[in-house]
């Protein structure tokens, strides 16, 4: 069976993907004639500069910023003082670059849109991970940027959270829209048939659905806009249904949930809590590039 919590994994995004994301946005930045406010700088001048962070939160984007410099021009270096998953301070030094100044140019601002929108998310995460003080996991969801999924979830494990499923083949999940042509029983039952090594979560909007769920053998639920007092009725079927010899699925509460009501969701009881603005809505971290001129 698949495990919906695996350990967290690696906090870096995979190296294929950052490559594609970079690749992808610069062309978006140097089509069709290039970077013509660079080429206005002597082709052999020569800079050193400090990555800064403005305010404080947590770093993430690291891998990309470093790619972004290195597709412009592989002899830049970059010298990291922090890593993804780093508090961060006001005023603190995150890394060191020297290298061609007309390239930096290129290069700096998508290196800090990455920096800045991926520390955004890891700085939100982390504000989540801290409110709920443990009672729950903090879980992301699929509400991401199209082509930045990867990234976004690497930014989630910077903040300390959890990646809920990455795509839509890592595992079944039947929402209500999905139910409009079955019910729980038959479409559990089935894609237990079908896909045996995959996880079957049921979305749950009430009481009655989270019975007919353990009933059918789910083997997570998504408490979905409920508030706590009825989470709670729902962990207390769950553990009900374990203490009769029943399996006690995965627990999660989602919908309507903010950083403000996290931590009474968390004191129900459920295994974690999910949502899309963890992604969807986090705010650029501000971060910036100071640079000064190398007189040869």
């Amino acid at each position: 069976m698949t495990t919906p919590l695996a350990p967290p994994g690696p906090v870096e995004p995979p190296t294929h993907q950052v490559e594609d994301a970079v690749r992808r946005a610069l062309v978006e930045d140097l089509t069709p004639l290039g970077d013509l406010s660079a080429a206005l700088v002597p082709a052999d001048a020569l800079a050193t500069g400090a990555i800064v962070a403005r305010r404080s939160g947590v770093l993430a984007g690291t891998a990309c910023a470093t790619e972004a410099f290195r597709q412009i021009d592989d002899s830049i270096r970059i010298d990291w003082r922090l890593g993804d998953g780093d508090r961060l301070r006001a005023g603190d030094l995150i890394a060191t670059i020297d290298g061609r100044l007309a390239p930096i140019l290129t290069a700096e601002r998508t290196a800090l849109n990455f920096l800045g929108h991926l520390s955004g998310i890891a700085t939100l995460v982390a504000r989540w991970v801290d409110v709920v003080a443990g009672g729950a996991v903090v879980w992301d969801t699929r509400k991401t940027t199209p082509g930045l999924r990867g990234l976004e979830k690497a930014a989630v494990r910077a903040g300390g959270g959890r990646n809920h499923r990455a795509n839509l083949s890592d595992w079944v999940m039947l929402k209500d829209n999905h139910l409009l042509g079955t019910d729980i029983t038959s479409a559990v039952t089935r894609a237990h048939h079908l896909w045996p090594g995959r996880t079957v979560h049921v979305e749950c909007d009430t009481l009655d659905q989270v019975s007919e769920a353990l009933t059918a053998g789910a083997d997570a639920l998504l408490l979905d806009n409920m508030e706590p007092d009825v989470v709670r009725e729902a962990v207390g079927l769950a553990r009900s249904f374990g203490e009769n010899g029943g399996r006690v699925p995965l627990l999660e509460a989602s919908g309507g949930i903010t950083l403000e009501t996290a931590a009474a969701y968390a004191a129900t009881g459920v295994d974690c809590i999910s949502s899309g603005s963890l992604t969807q809505a986090a705010p650029a971290l501000d971060i910036g590039l100071d640079l000064d001129r190398v007189h040869q």
